[in-house]
């Protein structure tokens, strides 16, 4: 299998861009990491990240655009900043994986679906949990009308975050709402396709005195029903209760949490592993004497980046085809943009 020469564009202070790095790494077989490049003023503002690409060569920008045997990139740049970099990959006819969601500029975004059209090239997007294996099996078991008609979806997503964090919230629109709020959204689309209205909810907690929009509620509106996201950057244990709940005429069923650290025991079964996690599920039906009848499971370990990255690389051989079109791509952008109030 012939491996794909790859380089990464920035760094980002909050997101995945490190772990998308170590992933590469970590397929040796599959990648040939050709080297990094650091952009905006990363190396300060991700010194701590650095790190990450020890034992590989800094190139400028320039180099990584203009060399032709670099056919893939991944670009981590902070949210604010992913949609000009990736347009300029884009031109250069780059197969492109791009940390979630893309820039605050709309008529940007639209512009570059227009660019990676007419090009023809891979465009990925970094949702994780559309490599969530049970998320992954919810979706496709909608599709099969196993769950019937769906009335709604509620997905949470929610942390305990640092000053400096929730301070970082008000260079992106909508805050929190962009911030995390894109992963969920992400999944209520999926599921119901684009909604009738969007009713957005955007609050500051003004905790520790910062005034960023830090705690985001959207309520989207179908013809059978309402669903919503919900997220805040100031739940103690938040991240514990993740969920995903799809309310269907024949069963509901909730994923919490959406994902899950390793025991000790499992840790030492699986063994070393970064980024190595399980999730829960809860199925409910009812019997032929009306009776809720609930079933729970565990999924096995996965690592959150292995499929992502993996079907990225499928997709640039011409092995797979990439499910999320560049309309859903930019009708999930949008409905984001909505959701954040714009």
């Amino acid at each position: 299998m012939k491996k794909i020469r790859i380089a990464q564009i920035g760094l980002n202070q909050y997101s995945h861009s490190g772990e998308i790095f170590e992933t590469l790494v970590k397929f040796p077989d599959i990648f040939e990491i050709v080297g990094y490049a650091l952009v905006e003023d990363e190396r300060e503002t991700c010194a701590n990240k650095i790190k990450h690409f020890d034992g590989y060569p800094e190139l400028t920008l320039e180099q990584i655009l203009n060399d032709p045997t670099i056919e893939a990139v991944t670009v981590e740049t902070d949210e604010i900043h992913l949609t000009k970099y990736v347009q300029m990959a884009a031109e250069h006819g780059k197969h492109i994986h791009m940390e979630k969601p893309g820039g605050a500029d709309l008529a940007a975004f639209e512009r570059l679906i227009e660019t990676v059209k007419a090009q023809g090239t891979v465009f990925h997007i970094g949702y994780m949990y559309r490599y969530n294996p049970f998320i992954r099996e919810a979706i496709e078991s909608v599709k099969r009308g196993e769950l019937g008609e769906i009335f709604s979806v509620e997905a949470h997503m929610s942390r305990y975050d640092p000053p400096a964090v929730r301070e970082w919230f008000n260079t992106l629109p909508g805050g929190m709402m962009f911030y995390l709020g894109c992963h969920l959204i992400d999944l209520v689309l999926q599921i119901q396709g684009a909604p009738k209205r969007v009713i957005p909810m955007t609050f500051s907690s003004g905790k520790d005195g910062i005034i960023s929009p830090d705690y985001g509620l959207a309520m989207l509106e179908y013809d059978n029903g309402l669903s919503f996201v919900r997220m805040s950057g100031v739940e103690i244990g938040g991240g514990s209760r993740r969920q995903l709940v799809l309310v269907g005429d024949k069963k509901t069923l909730e994923i919490k949490p959406l994902e899950r650290g390793l025991t000790e025991e499992e840790k030492q079964a699986y063994g070393p592993a970064k980024y190595a996690m399980t999730t829960e599920r809860v199925e409910r039906t009812l019997n032929e004497q009306g009776r809720s009848v609930k079933k729970q499971e565990k999924s096995e370990i996965f690592c959150r980046y292995d499929d992502m990255m993996q079907a990225f690389a499928a997709m640039v051989r011409g092995e797979k085809e990439n499910p999320y079109t560049l309309e859903y791509e930019l009708l999930l952008y949008r409905t984001l943009l909505q959701c954040c109030g714009i």
